[in-house]
């Protein structure tokens, strides 16, 4: 488990990128700290990115919802989501339009695509084990837990390397070779972009231990550990179906998993031909 301090935050902020809180979620947290804040008011504010209301829309008539009629209009979604829906989602989608491709080593068009993938597939597994954690939230942390990754490529010429060696490694994870090359690594990066944004705590912790394998014995808080569960299934299932690989430490992790979701090996089937419906649409 990473010590974060103010020095390494510190750090964080003079030696990399991190782009700051966008205007949109600063108008929306005035709004929801006043003394009957409107969700009215908030669709009012959502309503002029053009971008994000699409975003918005396209993910409530998404399957995870199981709606039996779409929505069409952003006021209709914002009620339909609410203040902890909106909260959830909205960081998450203006975070992609936050960095630009001219300045990273990486293709930021892929990273996107397979950081909404695994937002997605986030939301599919929520609905199926039925816990008490809206899929907003997992949601947001499948689009922001490697998202410290960006800043790394745009600092790095070289970074593309790094994460070749990491899909290499049987040994070593992408934070280790990172902490071993540069002295700094993307988890604790995503950490400090995550936490300037306010996002809610837990999802900052999340973020910042994603390669945290301890956390499967942490049961200080059994909810941060069944998002952690859903994250890696829903890392594996997209890896496996997209690129016929499967993540670190699987076959250790796919038992606890199962176990911990509640999930039959025939329920983990079916949800994998869910998955691979939702990605084939």
């Amino acid at each position: 488990m990473f010590v974060v301090n103010e020095q390494v935050l510190s750090d964080v902020n003079k030696n990399f990128i991190i782009p700051p809180k966008p205007q949109i979620l600063d108008d929306l947290d005035k709004l929801a700290h006043q003394n009957e804040p409107s969700l009215i008011a908030a669709a009012d504010i959502v309503a002029k990115d053009v971008a994000i209301s699409s975003a918005i829309l396209k993910i409530v008539n998404s399957p995870a919802y199981g709606l039996v009629r779409s929505i069409a209009d952003i006021k209709q979604a914002i009620m339909f989501l609410g203040w902890n829906g909106i909260e959830a989602l909205i960081p998450a989608l203006k975070l992609k339009q936050m960095f630009l491709q001219k300045t990273c080593c990486i293709s930021l068009e892929r990273f996107w695509d397979n950081a909404s993938e695994i937002a997605n597939v986030n939301m599919i597994v929520g609905q199926r084990v039925k816990n008490k954690i809206p899929v907003e939230y997992l949601y947001t942390l499948g689009l922001f837990h490697d998202c410290g990754i960006v800043p790394m490529a745009i600092k790095y010429d070289d970074y593309v390397n790094v994460l070749h060696g990491s899909n290499r490694s049987i040994k070593e994870s992408l934070v280790d070779i990172e902490d071993r090359v540069y002295g700094a690594n993307h988890a604790i990066i995503g950490y400090y972009l995550a936490s300037s944004w306010h996002l809610p705590r837990d999802i900052c912790q999340l973020i910042l231990r994603h390669h945290d394998l301890s956390l499967l014995e942490d049961t200080s808080d059994p909810n941060q550990q069944l998002c952690f569960c859903v994250l890696k299934l829903s890392e594996s299932i997209v890896n496996s179906i997209l690129r016929d690989e499967k993540i670190k430490d699987w076959e250790r992790l796919e038992p606890f998993i199962l176990k911990k979701l509640n999930m039959s090996e025939d329920e983990y089937i079916d949800l994998q031909e869910e998955v691979i419906d939702y990605l084939n649409q």
